[in-house]
């Protein structure tokens, strides 16, 4: 998709970001799959995204930011490789695992102590970010254990009317998943090797260890 929204996208996006603010859920395509998103500053709608999703509250969620300079809204400290690694290979399919900050509930990090970051490459979740003022929940639009949706009828045929609105950008890629990257110890660490190869990272970044998470 052009990074330009057509006006029919937009009004779509105007609405979403409405949404958001009142606490609603919200599904889009993004550079990969559909994702359904919620305002990360509101519990009681990232306690809805786990619901309609049949989600474990275990499982952390992962927060799409609308630029890099939205990581340090969300963490705290947010070492240098990270900005090193965000201005590489972000907007794009590098999420990155930091020490959340106050500001993240604790529903969203599952009560753990660490938050997933993206920026995604896919200009509609990008502006609801950015019309919202602050980061969104971005998981994928399925209910759990279901296929990932690539389309907008996907994502109602598995929820319906349990979501709030579904913004309809044509068909997602379904593009290769995300690498996720752990910077808070003192080596990055590779817990999912996806779209961007450990040979691309250590370029940037140097040595890194691999670990792929269970």
């Amino acid at each position: 998709m052009e990074n330009k929204l057509s006006l029919s996208i937009q009004q779509q996006v105007e609405k979403g970001i409405s949404i958001l603010k009142q606490g609603g859920l919200v599904a889009f395509p993004t550079d990969t799959v559909y994702g359904l998103g919620a305002g990360a500053n509101n519990q009681q709608a990232v306690a809805r995204v786990y619901m309609v999703k049949e989600r474990q509250q275990n499982i952390a969620l992962p927060l799409l930011l609308a630029n890099i300079s939205q990581i340090s809204e969300v963490a705290e400290p947010v070492p240098q490789i990270t900005w090193l690694l965000a201005n590489n290979f972000l907007p794009g399919a590098l999420t990155i695992v930091l020490y959340k900050s106050n500001s993240v509930p604790d529903i969203i990090a599952a009560g753990g102590k660490t938050v997933a970051v993206r920026v995604p490459a896919h200009p509609i979740p990008i502006a609801l970010a950015q019309g919202l003022g602050v980061p969104i929940v971005g998981t994928s639009a399925n209910v759990s254990g279901k296929p990932s949706a690539l389309t907008a009828d996907e994502v109602y045929s598995q929820f319906g009317n349990k979501i709030d609105l579904v913004i309809d950008g044509g068909r997602c890629p379904g593009a290769r998943e995300s690498t996720i990257i752990d910077v808070t110890g003192d080596k990055p660490v590779i817990l999912r090797e996806g779209a961007i190869s450990r040979d691309e990272l250590e370029k940037v970044c140097g040595s890194i260890v691999f670990r792929e998470a269970k």
